[in-house]
């Protein structure tokens, strides 16, 4: 597994500090110190993220009787520290009380403090390990706790804490001699001798009482967090399915009737296990719902895990066959969640794994499963995107993968093969049509927002014979223009790069008239070192268009201000313009916009012009901070004006995951690209207005669907506009071709062309004329998958091309 950060886990002892003057029984328990424990330790008080300003040690009395402390001392240690810092304690701890120790305080004095403490020291305690202990008058250490990188521990150290998180006995009542198993981490609780006494029943030396063994499926739970979360579970027991370097996986032999409930679960041993594929097992420990990722991670889901575990190896057993998706059983194709109302956290929703993919996984969560025969459906990334080989009855592309047809149609059978239980590198490149053959099977796990199959065999790959498309030749009469984001395209790329995008400008798109390109960096590529320049970029890009046998191109664009355009910080990306110099298409330049100059439309007697070409549009509204400034250019072929603008708009990132911690999914990232679709659209319409049959194509990136709202502002499919509408070129395509871009086997679309309505004649407000027999369409449009199907990409988007008859 991945390096893992604890989950924060709530004490579980903390009394009602409404009550007071009652004694709450809790369970007795065999104990290794009679009286005073340590119950929880902070060393993060003022630091950075912290929620108090102070460290604290909170001392608890699980004896029967008052505790003098007269005599006694609190000594702490570093991690791997012999020498102690100690600090005196006096007063009493009442049976079942507790006792807080202030420590040092931090930076932050503006912080909550703590409660009044018992007695106040002054050590600086670690934020992340430590040890201490508490000293009788003899010398005697009554008890130690030792966590994080503690050299020095009761049993195993406890985990490592955080600015934000404590470590804290799980029962008071409980003394096992074993920090690991004793202690959680989690929200620090502090609580001083005004808490409400928690008395341990005494040991009177009789049976003790029958604690109860818990199996999986009852840790499960039919939901997404354990019934059983922070809770101490004893006797689970299982045979372990596979091995990470932290954990293993332990799967019940003894499986209940009900298929929401997940027969598989993650112990969690910090180190290399004990115990092997095979060997069955008894466990003991506390569940934990951890949440991959740690605190960037806050959108994902958690996983039922056991941590602090004591693990007695029982024998050996037969592993049990997986659970084969779309055989045994068989995901919703197309409906992650279904719950409404919407955009709540998922917990708190219905769970209903015959509707609902995501917790159709969940009901599988931690087990042996599999696929047989998978198709795949996203190139071999950091995962291969696959789905079962039986039956898929959602829209499938040209190439074979999934399409996204809408916000209600994501790829929800998909799952992804991971590597992490291999060695690294060890999945092998596959394209989407690809297939992998008989079982792979694995541990079904889940982080960075998906589901995943973590293979323990390495998958082989049947080649589906997918190759990349070359689009058809344009008619001598037809103006091409084309749009290609290339991915951080910098100087100090690999000249590879810089050939293989010239190998699909020449070979593929058949050298278009006009290219669009996103993603262009400055001469010194992510170096920040305020150059805005990107001739050295531009330049060898043309070079190796004209090496690899095709034509001169010129390129044109305006450098932005440094660091205000978003992208790779130093990269200073950008919008830029080519065309041929072999055709007769000519470059109107008029004097070439300053960074944070729009350039306008004004008319004369032939129609519109721009004011500065290449300019740009609308780069001082807010819409445009932070992110590429869509980029225009006025052209005349064989007598006729053309403008063309190259747009890349904001990303997607910020957004609610398909498979997240919030359902329905929030799309926060699309209020900006609204705006920006806003400012693109109102320069359209100041053209149309100063000439209703301006030619003008908008192309590129707009990191947007199809069917979202940012596509219908600029086509105008908002309802109640009147102005006229540009036509979404993807729109006009057969489902199966609509996308530019595979993302966790979802194709879809994100890279757009649109058309003015002089280069498309429209019956409808969407899609284009068709033509008659023996007519030529007034244009016509590809989308060339050349890289996103493909492990192997020059780009991490598709390439798309509008052939324009200008006489139609």
């Amino acid at each position: 597994m991945p390096s893992r950060r604890r989950r924060v886990l709530a004490a579980l002892t903390v009394a009602p500090l409404g009550l007071t003057g009652l004694a709450v029984l809790a369970p007795s328990a065999s104990a290794a110190s009679p009286d005073l424990v340590i119950s929880e330790a902070y060393g993060g008080g003022g630091n950075s993220r912290a929620t108090l300003r102070s460290d604290f040690v909170e001392l608890a009395n699980r004896g029967q009787a008052d505790v003098d402390l007269t005599g006694w001392t609190l000594r702490y240690y570093s991690a791997s520290g012999t020498t102690p810092q100690t600090t005196s304690l006096s007063g009493q701890v009442v049976a079942g009380g507790r006792y807080l120790v202030k420590q040092a305080d931090g930076a932050n004095t503006s912080l909550p403090a703590l409660p009044t403490p018992d007695a106040t020291g002054t050590v600086p305690m670690s934020s992340s390990g430590a040890r201490v202990e508490i000293v009788r008058p003899d010398g005697q250490v009554a008890d130690r706790l030792g966590w994080g990188a503690a050299t020095t521990a009761e049993g195993a150290a406890a985990d490592a804490t955080s600015n934000e998180t404590s470590v804290a006995r799980t029962d008071v009542c409980v003394d096992t001699d074993n920090n690991a198993a004793d202690f959680a981490v989690g929200a620090p609780t502090p609580q001083n001798s005004s808490t409400t006494p928690v008395v341990c029943e005494p040991d009177d030396g009789g049976e003790p009482p029958v604690d109860e063994p818990e199996t999986i499926a009852e840790i499960q739970g039919s939901h997404h967090i354990s019934p059983f979360d922070g809770s101490k579970v004893n006797g689970v027991e299982g045979v372990v399915t596979a091995v990470s370097p932290s954990g293993f996986w332990l799967q019940s032999t003894t499986p209940d009737d009900d298929e929401a409930t997940s027969e598989g679960i993650f112990v969690y041993t910090r180190s290399t296990p004990t115990v092997a594929v095979g060997d069955t097992a008894s466990v003991d420990g506390v569940v934990d719902e951890f949440r991959p990722g740690g605190s960037s991670g806050w959108d994902n889901l958690t996983t039922t895990e056991i941590v602090s575990p004591v693990v007695t190896r029982t024998g050996t057993g037969e592993v049990p066959a997986p659970d084969v998706l779309g055989e045994d059983r068989v995901a919703p194709q197309q409906t992650i969640d279904a719950e409404d109302p919407k955009s709540v956290e998922y917990a708190e929703a219905a769970f209903r794994p015959d509707r609902d993919a995501i917790d159709f996984y969940e009901s599988m969560e931690g087990m042996q499963v599999a696929v047989r025969d998978a198709q795949v459906v996203g190139p071999t990334g950091y995962e291969i995107p696959v789905v079962p080989g039986s039956q898929v009855e959602a829209t499938r592309s040209s190439a074979g993968g999934v399409v996204y047809g809408g916000y209600d149609q994501p790829n929800a059978m998909r799952v992804l093969v991971d590597d992490v239980l291999l060695p690294s590198g060890s999945l092998p490149d596959a394209d989407v049509r690809d297939r992998l053959p008989g079982l792979v099977a694995g541990p079904l796990d889940y982080s960075f927002a998906n589901f995943k199959l973590l293979a323990t065999q390495v998958p082989t790959v049947e080649d589906g014979g997918l190759e990349r498309e070359v689009t058809q030749p344009q008619h001598d009469r037809e103006l091409s223009v084309a749009s290609f984001n290339v991915e951080n395209l910098a100087p100090s790329n690999d000249q590879s790069k810089f050939d293989r995008l010239a190998g699909q400008v020449v070979t593929n798109l058949r050298s278009p008239d006009v290219i669009a390109v996103e993603e262009v960096q400055d001469n010194s590529g992510p170096t920040d070192d305020g150059t805005v320049d990107s001739s050295a970029t531009t330049d060898k890009l043309i070079a190796a268009i004209e090496s690899a046998g095709g034509p001169t191109y010129e390129a044109h664009w305006v450098d932005p201000q440094d660091k205000t355009d978003g992208g790779q910080p130093g990269g200073n990306i950008r919008n830029v313009l080519l065309h041929r110099t072999d055709r007769d298409i000519d470059f109107v330049e008029r004097s070439s916009g300053a960074a944070d100059h729009a350039t306008d439309v004004v008319a004369d007697k032939k129609g519109a012009h721009l004011t500065e070409s290449p300019g740009r549009i609308a780069p001082s509204s807010a819409a445009f901070d932070d992110s590429r400034k869509p980029l225009v250019g006025e052209y005349r072929y064989r007598g006729e004006r053309v403008f063309v603008a190259a747009v890349h708009f904001s990303s997607k990132g910020g957004d609610d995951p398909l498979f997240g911690r919030w359902q329905q999914p929030v799309r926060s990232s699309e209020d900006a690209r609204h705006e920006q679709a806003r400012e693109v659209r109102a320069f359209a319409d100041d053209l149309l207005a100063a000439d209703p049959q301006a030619k003008f194509v908008v192309a590129g990136d707009v990191n947007d669907f199809e069917f979202s709202e940012t596509s219908d502002i600029l086509a105008d499919i908002v309802e109640g506009s009147g102005s006229k509408a540009l036509t979404d070129l993807p729109r006009t395509l057969p489902e199966s071709e609509r996308w530019t871009y595979v993302y966790e086997g979802n194709s879809q679309v994100l890279d757009h062309i649109f058309v003015s309505p002089a280069l498309a004649t429209l019956d409808t407000k969407v899609g284009p004329f068709r033509p008659g027999k023996g007519q030529r369409p007034a244009f016509t449009y590809d989308i060339v998958h050349t890289n996103s199907p493909f492990a192997d990409q020059d780009s991490d988007h598709d390439p798309q091309v509008v052939h324009l008859d200008l006489k139609k």
